[in-house]
């Protein structure tokens, strides 16, 4: 089955190197098309760095920021696809990326380094409100 060639996922800060390598290997068995982001690209909005129309680069600037987290943006993949794609994950026992998020057209408009700290705060708020459940 052809997929259609919009398919696309980021992946940012992906230090270790089998890592990297087993889940580019998975994307390209799903015919799904990968773009590995330089660690700078956190200044960049989404639709930028997917090379949407409309999204002009933007300029470097060093205030120091850094997420030594590995993230996967994934654009145009949802529903059953998504499943699909979760699921060779699983069955390919890839350690598990916290940071994970779909595309969508309102997170276009966002910097990676938002879209980065807004997954942190939802990612604590979860293991807040699980610590709270358990006690």
């Amino acid at each position: 089955m052809v997929r259609s060639s919009k398919e696309k996922v980021l992946l940012y800060q992906f230090r270790d190197a089998s890592l990297l390598a087993q889940v580019q290997q998975i994307l390209h068995e799903l015919q799904i098309s990968v773009q590995l982001l330089p660690e700078d690209a956190w200044v960049q909005k989404i639709g930028y760095l997917l090379g949407l129309r409309g999204f002009h680069q933007q300029e470097l600037s060093d205030d120091g920021f850094v997420f030594p987290h590995e993230v996967m943006l994934l654009h145009n993949i949802k529903n059953k696809r998504l499943d699909q794609v979760l699921q060779a994950f699983h069955k390919a026992q890839v350690p598990s990326i916290r940071y994970k998020a779909i595309v969508t057209p309102f997170n276009t408009l966002w910097t990676l380094r938002r879209l980065c700290e807004t997954m942190q705060k939802e990612h604590a708020a979860l293991m807040a409100r699980e610590n709270h459940d358990e006690a």
